[in-house]
């Protein structure tokens, strides 16, 4: 699989590392953030966060969209 970003830039050789959590296209390691997110559960009549953030990977675009504001 290669990366999208870099087809769209005529690098057509550049293999992808992971799919985007959010838009599922393929990204190269140029292409992609590796975020953190807090992962919580009902527990009770509240939420309950874990101490662990997981990891989530996302495309350039998608990681843009999701910091303009």
């Amino acid at each position: 699989m290669t990366c999208y970003d870099c087809v769209l830039e005529d690098r057509t050789g550049t293999p992808a590392i992971g799919v985007c959590a959010r838009c599922g296209l393929a990204a190269c390691q140029n292409h992609a953030r590796v975020l953190t997110s807090l992962i919580s559960q009902v527990n009770g009549m509240g939420l309950s966060t874990g101490p662990v953030p997981a990891r989530r990977f996302v495309c350039t675009a998608c990681h843009t969209a999701e910091t303009a504001y």
